[in-house]
Formats: structure tokens, sequence, C-alpha cells
């Protein structure tokens, strides 16, 4: 699919394990040569020395990219396997840089996924909660979507639904009434008002054909059975 990713995704990654050596090991960590990306050559103040930390157990850290053998039976000078094995993430945010984001690898990110595994729920006070994925990078990352809540709206939709409340379409869980009423969630069915004006016969037959049955719980409840886990507070 394409790479026009956005908030509450539900995706399965996969990563074909790669061959690669072992060049370093602490308690923590396990360090291997990265076998698809390259040194960039024009990145000022940045130097990468083409290899990537993994964890292990005792580092406490969510890593998506795992070994085989398992990081604790590697030494350095080991030959080994990198790569994902299938996984299930949902996302939180998608972040865009333009021009591509320098980070002394090639290639250069246009963008990143910020990804949380299953069971994690999003908690604003935490930093760095989430997992950055570059979706078009080097890494021959499989990223198929199992689940788009919403997927007959785009961002920026404003519909009125059953009871005839009007509302703006941010993201699955990021709904914004026009009667500034900030409770409660839209009724289906729902009629589309817009989409970058006026919407065509068609996109409001699509969202009408979409929301005939089921509702808001509807598209939480599936979405909540893949991912494990529930939107933040604020967006329930």
């Amino acid at each position: 699919m394409s790479h026009d990713y956005r908030p509450g995704d539900v995706l399965l990654l996969e990563c074909p394990f790669t061959e690669t050596a072992v060049t370093g090991v602490t308690r923590c960590y396990v360090s291997v040569w990265w076998p698809w990306l390259e040194v960039d050559p024009q990145a000022e103040n940045i130097r990468w020395n083409g290899r990537r930390a993994l964890p292990t157990p005792a580092a406490r850290e969510w890593e998506i990219f795992r070994t085989e053998p398992a990081e604790t039976a590697l030494k350095p000078g080991d030959t080994c396997l990198v790569g994902i094995p299938a996984t299930v993430v949902h996302v939180q945010a998608v972040h865009r840089f333009d021009p591509p984001l320098v980070t002394g690898m090639l290639p250069r990110p246009a963008s990143y996924i910020e990804a949380l595994r299953q069971g994690e729920t999003h908690d604003p006070d935490l930093d760095d909660q989430g997992y950055t994925i570059d979706p078009a990078g080097g890494e021959p990352i499989r990223i198929e979507l199992l689940f788009r809540p919403y997927a007959f709206l785009e961002p920026g939709d404003e519909v009125a639904d059953r009871n005839g409340r009007a509302w703006r379409f941010d993201a699955a869980w990021d709904w914004h009434p026009f009667d500034g009423e900030q409770s409660g969630t839209p009724a289906w069915p729902l009629a589309l008002l817009s989409r970058l004006g006026e919407p065509t016969p068609e996109e409001a037959a699509a969202v009408a054909r979409a929301t005939a049955v089921g509702g808001h719980a509807d598209e939480l409840e599936r979405w909540s059975g893949l991912t494990l886990a529930r939107p933040a507070a604020h967006q329930q």
C-alpha cells in the first residue's frame, strides 16, 4: 500500500531475517553491523559507524528488530540473523520531513511512523513512548494494514450524525463537535457535509453506506481487539 499512514492504523510488520555479524556485547545490548542502511557521507556533524545496538531483556526496552539466535546467546564475532518477526503495532502519530531528515544514514527519511506495541496505550506524560519506523526506508520492512478505523473518512471531513450534530473528523479517536460540547461520540449513520469543500455525490454515498449499520463503539471494539489497548483518555 502507499505510505500515507495515519493515527489509529493497525499494522502488521515483518522484515526478512538477514545475515550479519556481532561487533560487541554488553549485559544490556548487542551491537551488529546493520545490513541495510548506508553511511551518509554528506551528513554534517553526524557520523554513523554502520552498527546498531539491540537491547537484551536486561535493558527493558522494546525493539522490533530481533536476532536469531537470541541476543543473550551471542558473543562478539558471531554470525547471526537480524530481522522483524511478525509484529502488530498501532500508529500513534505520523511525522513528515521536507526536506528529508538528516540522520547520518542513507536513505534519508521523509517520514516516520510513531508506533505503539500491542497492549500499550498512549501516555501523554511519557517521553519517547513510541517506536519510530521509516515506512519507505532502506530496511525491507513489509507493512500490512490490518485495520483503519473510520477508513471511509478523510482527516478534516465534516459530518452530521443521526441527531443532527455536526462534527469534524481529525483522526479515529479525535472528533470535534461544532456545538462546543466536549462529550460524546457521533451517532451513526453519518452524512458527509464537507471534504475540502462540497463532497461529490459518490463520496457522500460512500459515507452513508459505510455507516448505515454499526457505530463508533463497533469501530472501537474492533480496534481494541487488535491492539489490546485503548485510545488515550481524552480521545474516547
